[in-house]
């Protein structure tokens, strides 16, 4: 009889995760960050062997629904594909999924790990701006952004925008790759076509170099692809980059919002997110904002969004300006 293993308390989730359904689960995995994510589909894959005596010990009450899906145990990749997609869409659970997929079945870049980010741009450097891209994609946001700042400078731009326009990624790509690889390391790696990169993508690599690589690359990305950059400088600033303001700066931000704009915007926010841009307001002023969202009933998130854009776009706007300043002196950095 096999020795029943001890799960760590991921591991542990991770099992309750494969018992539940994929809307279910979806669910959950929409309340995790990405790291939470990332380290919880790892543990899935890790559990996915998991004996009906290890589901019992880990949580009695589910043992019964554990034995009616057995199947868990054999091939969990549709299962927590499914999940992914359905909890973060396909581009994000491609991109998710391309850095967690044990080796059998990943696009075999994993031993870049072992690589100085210095080391895995002298790889590319030399290669077709869709090689880099491929690669920059496999690699954790902050190795990536790492990577990108050792690029010679004048490939940066359209490395950075293959990357926002990635889409499925062509086995010849993975192979050019492996073959770089095998001849630094000597391993091998199956062909896969994988749906890779988007504009988040590129933003979290672009948001993770130096602020100087910001404003040499963007300006030059938008006389390359405007739409693309445009996308981009999007992705890099959304509502919940404005609870970085200090006081000062929410303070002024707020006093050109729209009072309806403003209710509609933090209607589908947390009590703290909202506790925090009401502080920055006269108390009679917050009062009148609470007492107007109380009274509203229910409203569709497609327009609770919509005002949080709109409230960015100002924003954005602002600080271009010189009327309002993000941490880190935003505004010297902005590009038109």
């Amino acid at each position: 009889m096999n020795a029943i293993r001890s799960f760590s308390g991921v591991e542990r989730a991770a099992v309750l995760m494969m018992l539940v359904g994929e809307e279910e689960a979806a669910a959950i995995l929409q309340k995790l960050d990405p790291d939470e994510v990332r380290d919880l589909g790892r543990a899935m894959f890790a559990v996915a062997d998991v004996s009906e005596a290890e589901v019992d010990q880990v949580l009695d009450d589910f043992v019964f629904k554990a034995r009616e899906r057995s199947q868990v145990r054999f091939d969990p990749a549709p299962q927590i594909e499914g999940m992914m997609t359905r909890a973060l869409g396909p581009d994000r659970a491609g991109s998710v999924l391309a850095r967690i997929m044990p080796p059998r079945a990943a696009s075999g870049l994993e031993q870049l790990a072992w690589f100085e980010p210095e080391e895995i741009a002298a790889m590319v450097e030399s290669e077709h701006p869709q090689i880099a891209a491929v690669l920059l994609v496999n690699l954790d946001a902050d190795v990536a952004a790492k990577v990108f700042e050792h690029l010679p400078e004048t490939v940066q731009p359209q490395i950075l925008r293959r990357v926002a326009k990635l889409g499925p990624v062509p086995p010849e790509a993975l192979d050019t790759l492996r073959t770089m690889l095998e001849a630094r390391s000597g391993t091998a790696a199956r062909p896969a076509g994988l749906q890779l990169g988007g504009t988040r993508e590129a933003a979290r690599i672009l948001s993770g170099a130096r602020k100087s690589v910001e404003a040499r690359v963007m300006p030059k990305l938008a006389k390359i692809d405007r739409e693309v950059a445009r996308a981009i400088e999007e992705a890099m600033f959304v509502f919940d980059h404005l609870l970085e303001l200090d006081d000062k700066n929410l303070s002024a931000l707020i006093r050109n919002v729209d009072g309806e704009l403003l209710v509609k915007a933090l209607k589908g926010v947390e009590e703290a997110v909202r506790v925090r841009f009401l502080s920055c307001m006269s108390s009679r002023a917050a009062d009148g904002i609470r007492d107007e969202m109380e009274s509203r009933g229910p409203m569709k998130l497609a327009e609770v969004l919509d005002a949080q854009k709109q409230i960015v776009t100002l924003a954005r706007a602002m600080v271009k300006d010189g009327s309002l300043m993000m941490p880190g002196g935003g505004g010297e950095d902005e590009y038109v």
